[in-house]
């Protein structure tokens, strides 16, 4: 606070006596007409209110802080072949957010181990188990010498919090990010060394973060929603004539049409929240892989992104797999295989 300084006192000279008034003839009486003068009245502009931005809108969501916190392992697990296995948690948004971590065995390497967020595809939260589904990628994954951190997005088995899904609430990306922060404070992980891998709508995350976060060196994604929103609000079908929604449903849709026109009436907001628009700001390789026969998300959502990357100058490698499905069941070593070397290359 700045503080004032008080006056200086000065001498005080005595005032002279006024002069005799000399008396005046009388004036003649005048009607006088009282006059007003306008007090002239500034009127405000009216300020037209800043539009609170979407919530899913990139911009504002970079400008938010992700810290995560320490990771606390909950319980040792059953060990892998050449790596520990921990039933962990870390904080989201004040959540308790629980997760799979796997770390390998023996002494790291100078800086730490590179580690790898895992984003699993929708399971309804209620059915999803921590320690069930995803057992052979993970396993693969940390038998090549990564930290696996798999996350249970909040309101899924017991992580706090509502499930409110990937699509119309920034819930789950939150989740992920401080995942990412989380990984950065663990003693083991290098923190210059965080991948990100996603499968269906982990790979929505993944791409979603890597264009939000510059801390996620490299990802893979396998069967991603990973079309802009445009594309899933007119494109996201299985084959026939019949719109499948995905698995949220599209309540998102129809409340944000009402808020802010369809894609076509207003691009620029549906640009907005979609990461296919921010490519440019892609914060490391990505590879895509797809079965070409994937009936859950369509394959030209991998086969769009992979030009649109090339076109923003960002570096992606993709694979597809011939008749293979959402889960690349068919193919899943070779897929495994390509995700290692990727990995090996742009993350060890």
């Amino acid at each position: 606070m700045t503080g004032c300084s008080s006056p200086v006192p000065t001498a005080v000279q005595p005032t002279p006596p006024p002069p005799a008034a000399t008396p005046l003839p009388p004036s003649p009486t005048a009607s006088l007409t009282p006059t007003h003068t306008p007090v002239p009245t500034t009127v405000p502009p009216t300020l037209t209110p800043t539009p609170i931005p979407n919530p899913m809108d990139i911009q504002a969501m970079r400008r938010v802080s992700y810290p995560g916190s320490d990771i606390t392992i909950e319980e040792e697990l059953a060990a892998g072949s050449n790596y520990h296995r921990y039933y962990a948690s870390y904080l989201s948004e004040g959540l308790k957010i629980y997760a799979l971590l796997t770390v390998p065995n023996g002494e790291p390497p100078a800086g730490g181990w590179p580690a790898i967020v895992f984003n699993h595809g929708y399971i309804p939260p209620r059915q999803y188990r921590t320690t069930e589904r995803y057992i052979a990628y993970v396993d693969w994954l940390a038998r090549s010498g990564y930290i696996v951190f798999r996350i249970d997005y909040r309101g899924n088995d017991r992580s706090e919090g509502t499930a409110s899904g990937a699509y119309g609430s920034p819930g789950y990306t939150v989740d992920v990010l401080n995942a990412v922060a989380s990984l950065e404070r663990y003693p083991q992980a290098n923190p210059q060394k965080i991948g990100m891998w996603g499968h269906s709508m982990g790979g929505f995350l993944t791409l979603r973060a890597m264009v939000i976060s510059p801390d996620i060196k490299a990802g893979v994604i396998w069967s991603g929603v990973v079309g802009s929103y445009t594309d899933m609000f007119y494109n996201w079908r299985h084959p026939g004539p019949t719109p499948t929604p995905p698995p949220e449903g599209r309540g998102w849709r129809s409340a944000w049409v009402a808020q802010y026109g369809t894609p076509q009436e207003n691009p620029a907001f549906w640009d907005s929240i979609s990461a296919n628009a921010f490519l440019s700001d892609l914060s490391g390789p990505l590879q895509l892989d797809y079965g070409t026969a994937d009936e859950e998300v369509p394959p030209a959502f991998s086969e769009t992104l992979a030009q649109e990357i090339q076109a923003a100058g960002g570096t992606v490698e993709i694979y597809s797999y011939p008749g293979d499905d959402h889960n690349l069941s068919h193919y899943f070593s070779a897929a495994m295989t390509h995700t290692i070397e990727f990995y090996d290359r742009y993350l060890k």
